[in-house]
């Protein structure tokens, strides 16, 4: 499962990240591994799991070469302003690396439950 977020440390993206650190052990159960993307660094990274205690695995996209290949690199609007970023969303892939169902435009609250669901009905 990877979930694409815009960057390490900011409020949305930390409630997200801690959301499914949470359900980490649920989603190992069920067999499945989170994965979160953005383009931070890895040293970022590092620091955002020590910091908010994270129990999921942050992969490095600084090029954003896997944020363009899953459609989340796009145009975006904040105070009336312009500017190109992730767009928060969740891909559900299956044992046979598909996707199995895309989250678009996320909403953070119960978001990680949601997949979680996803996740038990495969």
């Amino acid at each position: 499962m990877l979930f694409f977020y815009p960057r390490d440390n900011t409020t949305g993206c930390t409630n997200e990240s801690q959301q499914f650190s949470k359900l980490a052990p649920e989603y190992d159960k069920a067999g499945t591994k989170v994965y979160g993307v953005s383009k931070d660094s890895m040293v970022s990274h590092h620091k955002f799991i020590a910091k908010q205690s994270l129990a999921i695995n942050l992969l490095s996209d600084e090029k954003s070469d896997v944020c363009e290949q899953f459609g989340v690199w796009a145009e975006k609007k904040m105070y009336g302003k312009s500017f190109m970023g992730i767009v928060r969303t969740t891909f559900l892939i299956n044992g046979d690396g598909c996707v199995s169902r895309k989250w678009p435009k996320v909403k953070i609250e119960g978001h990680a439950a949601e997949v979680l669901e996803a996740v038990k009905s495969l």
